[in-house]
């Protein structure tokens, strides 16, 4: 059973029969974060994968641990977000596709994640608000402010009483964040990020994911054991 994301049919759950065996022609087609043409047969209850072809294998992502675990989470956080079945996905496919190419090539497999996370929420219709308070509505201040999981976006410092125990978030951070939200990849990419301002950045980004699946995500912890373990 594999469960695949296509531009033009949604998020599908079909069966790749006998794909275990050496001898079948589909082996090392249908491996995780790969890319495949497949041409499935439409069943009563799943489809069937008749033939596939790897057209990006991201071997990266199968030999190196740490990007592997970043690959995974990229694709539970999708998972969790989206619904099997739903048509017309071709802009989550495009940044799945892109997403999963940078983490096994990009030096900064990290970054690729973060802008990950951003761009997802936009697409799903969860963008944090991180230009204007979401109490007070006037336009942030250039310096150290707050961030509220429960009303999803930046919370000033006067106005911070008034929600549901927002959580810090330096000028800095907040600064990255705008610009994943506004520019293009190549844009963030040009960036020398600190590894601080990295685990601020994810502090923020998986506090809101969090809140907004009402979960947490497996691959989180997992991503931390390989970190704990260099």
């Amino acid at each position: 059973m594999l469960t695949i994301l296509t531009p033009r049919h949604g998020k599908q759950d079909v069966l790749a029969k006998g794909v275990r065996k050496i001898t079948s022609h589909k082996i090392g087609h249908v491996e995780m974060f790969t890319r495949a043409e497949m041409l499935i047969h439409t069943g009563r209850d799943f489809g069937l994968v008749v033939q596939a072809e790897m057209t990006a294998p991201h071997l990266t992502l199968r030999d190196d641990l740490t990007r592997g675990a970043y690959a995974a989470y990229t694709a539970e956080l999708l998972d969790k977000f989206t619904d099997t079945g739903e048509d017309e996905m071709s802009m989550l496919f495009a940044l799945m596709d892109e997403t999963l190419a940078r983490i096994a090539d990009d030096s900064d497999p990290q970054l690729a994640m973060r802008y990950f996370e951003v761009r997802l929420l936009d697409l799903v219709g969860f963008r944090p608000e991180l230009s204007e308070c979401v109490v007070g509505h006037e336009p942030v201040q250039p310096s150290d402010q707050f961030f509220s999981h429960a009303q999803g976006g930046v919370v000033c410092p006067q106005h911070v009483g008034r929600g549901s125990s927002p959580v810090p978030i330096p000028m800095m951070t907040l600064k990255l964040l705008r610009h994943m939200q506004r520019s293009s990849y190549q844009h963030v990419k040009a960036l020398e990020i600190s590894p601080s301002l990295h685990e601020d950045a994810e502090r923020i980004l998986l506090g809101y994911v969090s809140y907004v699946l009402e979960r947490r995500l497996q691959s989180i912890d997992f991503i931390r054991r390989v970190r704990h373990a260099k």
